[in-house]
């Protein structure tokens, strides 16, 4: 596990650690008050730490996809957040990790130490600053995401999630899915056929159109936005 060893090779792709990198690529926060990031690299469906586990690191997607979950008594999986590329995450209130994070793809992060991170934030307002807009931004998505379990149908919460996709990874009116169906169900409390279903039923009614197993092209936004309203 890194949060056990971080100098270990992960994938046999470790990048040493790199000092002094530009300002936009590490919460804004590198090459202030001494502080380094490194960066690794995972494989498909790979830990990059466990739920419970020491949160040592604060981490950064600069390529790929992350999903943070929990694995519920039964069996089955709940996704708190999708991680897409320049998302931060494991930054918590704890000392241990409320939730598992792994690598929906191949994927970099970038990390640095959560105690040099406290250290600085200490004596620095901008980096100070910068942990309580990103605790914000999470405590802002959580209650969202418990509106959105809670309270919508199967295709409120599809749209919901297309719309957010839409924002986060839309290039030339196309999204490219980095995520599986299964994925985007456990994200949503829904079944894989549930989340089928939802989409198939949009493409019938000329919502969206499939160009490819996870491309999807959004015709009619404004149908998105009145399901999800």
């Amino acid at each position: 596990m890194l949060t056990q060893s971080p100098n270990r090779s992960v994938v046999g792709n470790k990048i040493p650690p790199i000092a002094d990198l530009p300002p936009e690529q590490f919460f804004g926060l590198t090459g202030h008050a001494g502080l380094v990031a490194t960066e690794f690299t995972y494989g498909k469906d790979e830990e990059i730490y466990g739920e419970d586990e020491p949160a040592e690191y604060v981490y950064q997607v600069i390529r790929g996809a992350v999903r943070t979950y929990k694995l519920l008594s039964d069996g089955r999986r709940q996704i708190g957040a999708l991680h897409l590329p320049g998302d931060v995450f494991g930054l918590e209130a704890g000392v241990t990790h409320r939730l598992a994070a792994e690598a929906i793809i191949d994927t970099t992060v970038r990390l640095v130490k959560r105690r040099s991170l406290e250290q600085a934030a200490a004596t620095h307002v901008q980096i100070s600053h910068t942990l309580w807009t990103m605790t914000a931004g999470e405590l802002r998505h959580a209650e969202e995401h418990m509106l959105l379990l809670g309270r919508k149908s199967a295709i409120e919460r599809v749209a919901n999630f297309l719309l957010e996709m839409d924002r986060r990874l839309a290039v030339a009116g196309m999204m490219a899915l980095p995520m599986c169906r299964r994925d985007i169900g456990d994200y949503l409390g829904l079944t894989l056929e549930t989340v089928s279903r939802a989409l198939s039923q949009l493409n019938d009614e000329g919502v969206l159109g499939f160009s490819g197993a996870r491309q999807i092209v959004l015709r009619n936004r404004q149908r998105l936005r009145n399901m999800d309203a």
